[in-house]
């Protein structure tokens, strides 16, 4: 029988991190993240949430208000300034899942590029040949043999006091990711596609900022 996700409390940190747990982070050498929306484009839909874990699981949930006066996208610096040392920070791997849609709206949002980054939905693409499956809940289930509930998915993350129920199903998503990482790795480097992967897996900032300016289908025939 499949397990529950890992029963974490994060942090809520309004608008940036603390220089504390920004301090916390900048030691580590992945963190996984994740983001929560007002819709699926990034062009229109509002940034709220983005996640950050470690692999001792310790999550922050760094909510980001409205800006007034300010409207996206926002040039560099400009919103949460210690996220942002974070997630460029050339040293420290950021674990995500369909991150060519995370990078372009923190991106947007926040005028930060993130990088380098692992993509876990791109390697189960890569890897996972025998199965068309590969959201985050599936890869879940099968790799890390746990039941992810997303029943709070497409609510309101605007909201500056989020229900029990999205905090709980932000952390989860992201306390997941190192794990479901190594086995995916794992799995790269048994079939001899690890390299493919790190390919891929750099390619992904160009296709997010392709996203934002509107480029589509743009290497098909």
């Amino acid at each position: 029988m499949a397990q529950k996700p890992p029963d974490v409390t994060p942090e809520i940190a309004p608008g940036d991190l603390t220089e504390k747990q920004l301090q916390h982070y900048l030691q580590q050498k992945e963190v996984a993240v994740d983001t929560e929306t007002m819709g699926l484009n990034p062009l229109r839909d509002r940034l709220c949430v983005v996640q950050l874990c470690d692999r001792g699981r310790r999550a922050v949930l760094v909510q980001i208000p409205p800006i007034p006066g300010r409207t996206a996208p926002l040039p560099s610096a400009v919103g949460a300034p210690r996220l942002k040392r974070l997630l460029e920070d050339p040293g420290i791997l950021k674990i995500l899942h369909f991150a060519r849609f995370d990078v372009a709206a923190i991106r947007h949002h926040l005028g930060i590029a993130m990088a380098p980054v692992f993509c876990t939905r791109t390697a189960s693409k890569l890897v996972r040949t025998y199965t068309d499956r590969h959201g985050l809940k599936d890869v879940a289930l099968e790799l890390v043999d746990t039941e992810m509930d997303k029943t709070s998915q497409s609510t309101d993350w605007s909201r500056s006091d989020l229900s029990p129920a999205q905090l709980k199903y932000a952390t989860a998503d992201v306390t997941l990711l190192h794990p479901i990482m190594d086995k995916l790795a794992m799995m790269l480097a048994r079939e001899g596609r690890s390299e493919l992967a790190a390919e891929c897996f750099r390619t992904i900032p160009l296709m997010s900022e392709l996203d934002l300016m509107g480029y589509d289908h743009l290497f098909e025939h």
